[in-house]
């Protein structure tokens, strides 16, 4: 799977991962009132507004992009209504050619790791059955339990062919408070990348490995010293526009070959139409607005990739 994402960056000349995080507020009221009118206000209405919304900036921008990444919370709110508007999107971008990285963030040890790794990226066995469940092509996973929340999900990926994002400098302003201690003098999230170095060597593909690492945007400096540690990785680079995050920041993540990472954008492109920029689509357009926040955020990235 790794190889199939390198090949369809390279195809689109698109670094671009988006991220289908939707909050109900981000659903335009048309779409709101046709899922209330046929299920009401329910979580069942909720599933099938977030699922239409999904399914309508899907369609308008799969031919542009190599990947989407679902975000589960945004799902997982509205209980099992959500849930299968989460399945629904995933099989749907997969129909689509798109490769699905389900942020999931799972960490766990033990048959718990392993029965997260199986049922996001493997096979459950039912009876004389085997099945896949979510069916993701990569998950997001946090190493803070060590290898053994690691190893389940490694096994799966040999077996599967598909990958994981391991956490190792989040995003978030407060990311520091834990990932920029010192050990031995050095910084906790240059020991978690070189541990992503070492887990990728066992499942490499062509060039890059199954595991990559999750680097925000928001810390160019740091994803410079982590894109040495782990050249083999491929970088999912989170936190850039909304958050902060500047394309002529984001050189150092990618290597020369101008592939090794991957950027998202979840409200910037999901909420495009709300934004002053993209205001003359207005909410009937809101698939088109995002297209067209998808083309320049493509065209945003050349300046990072030379």
């Amino acid at each position: 799977m790794i190889n199939k994402l390198m090949k369809q960056i390279e195809k689109l000349d698109a670094p671009v991962v988006v991220g289908l995080d939707p909050m109900l507020s981000y659903v335009p009221e048309q779409v709101q009132k046709a899922a209330f009118s046929e299920y009401g206000e329910t979580l069942e209405g909720a599933g099938e507004a977030i699922w239409q919304y999904n399914k309508t900036i899907v369609d308008n921008i799969y031919d542009l992009i190599p990947a989407v990444k679902p975000q589960i919370a945004m799902y997982e709110q509205f209980g099992i209504p959500g849930m299968i508007a989460y399945q629904k999107t995933v099989d749907y971008c997969r129909e689509k050619g798109l490769v699905v990285i389900g942020d999931v963030k799972r960490g766990d040890i033990g048959s718990t790791s392993a029965a997260y790794a199986a049922g996001h990226l493997g096979r459950v066995t039912v009876g004389a059955n085997t099945f896949p469940a979510f069916n993701e092509d990569f998950s997001t996973v946090n190493p803070y339990l060590g290898s053994d929340g690691i190893k389940p999900f490694l096994e799966v990926c040999k077996a599967e062919k598909k990958g994981i994002f391991i956490l190792v400098k989040t995003s978030n302003p407060s990311s520091g408070e834990f990932q920029d201690r010192l050990i031995d003098g050095r910084p906790l999230y240059e020991w978690v990348g070189e541990k992503v170095a070492e887990w990728g060597e066992e499942v490499m593909g062509d060039t890059y490995s199954y595991v990559g690492a999750v680097v925000g945007a928001t810390y160019p400096e740091m994803g410079k010293v982590l894109r040495k540690v782990m050249p083999k990785a491929c970088i999912l680079v989170p936190g850039y526009g909304a958050q902060g995050g500047k394309a002529k920041d984001l050189a150092p993540y990618f290597n020369e070959d101008g592939l090794g990472a991957i950027v998202n954008s979840s409200r910037g492109i999901i909420c495009a139409y709300k934004q002053e920029k993209y205001a003359k689509f207005g909410a009937e357009a809101f698939g088109e607005a995002s297209r067209q926040a998808v083309i320049d955020m493509i065209e945003d990235l050349k300046s990072a990739r030379g």
